[in-house]
């Protein structure tokens, strides 16, 4: 029976992460398995699709409002 990889080895061994030996392992199954191999080229699409993603950082405003909570425990007003 063919060992199940998590989603989390498979990231892992996408962005070269893994150990050696799940390396090898997952080098393995590719050879053998066709879903899996489908499987990792979803991940690998998945992954490129949200490198291109333009994050925006959060407003000054709302950085100081989540510090102070922090500092003080208090919600804002408005």
């Amino acid at each position: 029976m063919m060992k199940k990889f998590t989603d989390e080895e498979l990231i892992l061994y996408i962005y070269k992460d893994a150990a050696a030996a799940l390396t090898r392992a997952i080098d393995a199954a590719i050879e053998e398995d066709i879903v899996l191999k489908d499987r990792m080229r979803v991940l690998e699409r998945t992954i490129k699709q949200l490198d291109k993603l333009k994050l925006k950082s959060p407003s000054k405003k709302s950085i100081k409002a989540i510090l102070d909570y922090a500092q003080t425990g208090k919600k804002p007003h408005g």
